[in-house]
């Protein structure tokens, strides 16, 4: 398979867990063993082993030391952080949705990445990069699906969304990839995978005016702030900075609609978008 693949980098990770499970197994020891010897719980490392989440490369790294595997681990998960389907900014705090327990996210112009269809995520990519060929393009887009597997897991995170209205009625792409768009986010709120609430233009100013924000928690270390600009992004880590984050985003929340009328409005646009679908 070609690296850029969803799969190929899926069949690495579970390599990575075959060979974990193989190593520690060889040494005797438990997952409960190993976990308190590299600072993570038994539980991370069975689902380290299951694929189902990827450890951080300090956590690979202290592995091989109590493994003895000759830097095994770190070489794996070097190789699979360093994903050319993320730009540089974002690969960490790609790895750390994969970490987190609960996410809080707020997206001023666009559907998150983890609740993207493909074809909207292509028409996004298409219009940053007008030049790119479609090769670059597709490895992008597979990139952001491969992300939404988090969504599908059992250990799947507590996923909270605030959109501003501009989310809902900035059209991107055909007005049928927008109406389906619209639609699939209604339908995770529905199936309760994610809770939406959208900011209504009636709110007027808000908090985080500036740019959007990512709160991750997780469950055995400190939570962190992810902020997004152009071309850049910045994961914060100071307590304090965190905190003034967590607070902004719960003026956000006070602002927006509720849940229910958020699902309304979402289906309302959605429904907008198939009529002007119908007549082009």
């Amino acid at each position: 398979m070609a690296k850029g693949s969803s799969g190929s980098y899926q069949a690495i990770w579970e390599f990575f867990g075959t060979e974990l499970r193989r190593h520690r197994e060889d040494t005797g020891l438990s997952q409960v063993e190993l976990g308190a010897r590299v600072f993570v719980s038994g539980t991370y490392i069975g689902q380290f082993e299951a694929a189902i989440r990827k450890p951080q490369l300090d956590i690979a790294t202290r592995i091989d030391e109590i493994l003895q595997t000759d830097g095994i681990f770190e070489r794996l998960c070097r190789k699979l952080i360093d994903d050319p389907r993320y730009a540089d900014y974002f690969a960490k705090a790609a790895e750390l949705e994969r970490l987190a327990a609960k996410i809080c996210e707020f997206a001023p112009a666009l559907v998150p990445g983890l609740l993207q269809t493909a074809e909207y995520a292509r028409a996004v990519t298409l219009a940053m990069n007008p030049f790119a060929s479609d090769e670059y393009i597709e490895e992008k887009v597979s990139g952001r699906m491969e992300r939404q597997h988090i969504l599908k897991d059992a250990t799947r995170p507590v996923y909270w969304v605030v959109m501003h209205e501009n989310v809902l009625r900035v059209p991107v792409g055909e007005p049928a990839v927008m109406a389906r768009q619209l639609e699939y986010v209604a339908k995770l709120a529905r199936e309760r995978t994610v809770l939406v609430q959208v900011l209504p233009y009636a709110a007027g100013a808000y908090a985080l005016m500036t740019g959007s924000l990512k709160l991750m928690e997780f469950e055995d270390a400190p939570p962190t702030a992810y902020t997004e600009a152009v071309y850049s992004g910045n994961l914060l880590d100071d307590p304090a900075v965190v905190n003034r984050a967590h607070s902004a985003y719960d003026l956000l929340r006070a602002a927006s609609l509720s849940p229910e009328a958020s699902l309304a409005l979402i289906e309302s646009a959605a429904e907008d978008c198939r009529r002007c679908a119908s007549t082009t």
